[in-house]
């Protein structure tokens, strides 16, 4: 697996886009993506791939906390407790995502872009990623280097390679 994400990294965004087409096509999926500090930057490479209407229905910018609340059901306690940078943030936004759209997949980002709003426990450059549906979710921190346009460029590339990672791994159920 190490192997294949190691090869799907030297790809650029357009033919990772269309790799992940191809592989909702053949599994009959549909993908949706929750983001914060990408702003939409994945639901924009999906959709740059012509074609991409038949696996991906809508997305969801929240980019406050609030919207994460009323769009995607993330309980406000959650949000509280843990920060809208957090593990149980993009699970719930993921999870979240899923059941609104009905998509069998989907992404959550959630991160500090900068140059400022980074603090000693979530420095600028730290970025929550999860994948999964309304039933399960993993999530990953990640922390990248670079001025803001750099962490949301990384960031979303790594939230596709992750879609497609999760199909070709067979950890997603299929229609």
């Amino acid at each position: 697996m190490a192997h294949r994400a190691a090869s799907l990294a030297n790809l650029d965004l357009i033919t990772l886009a269309e790799r992940l087409g191809r592989r909702c096509r053949e599994h009959g999926l549909s993908v949706t993506a929750a983001e914060s500090c990408t702003g939409g930057g994945v639901a924009s490479a999906i959709t740059a791939v012509a074609g991409s209407s038949d696996y991906f229905e809508t997305g969801y910018v929240t980019y406050s906390n609030a919207a994460k609340t009323r769009l995607l059901g993330v309980p406000e306690a959650t949000i509280a407790q843990h920060g809208a940078v957090s593990r149980e943030v993009v699970e719930a936004m993921v999870a979240g995502a899923c059941r609104e759209s009905g998509a069998g997949l989907g992404v959550a980002i959630s991160g500090v872009a900068g140059p400022d709003g980074g603090t000693p426990d979530k420095p600028v450059g730290t970025v929550w990623l999860a994948w999964g549906n309304a039933e399960r979710q993993q999530a990953e921190r990640l922390h990248y280097p670079g001025d803001r346009r750099a962490v949301r460029e990384r960031a979303v590339r790594d939230a596709i390679v992750g879609l497609i990672r999760d199909i070709e791994a067979g950890h997603i159920e299929t229609t």
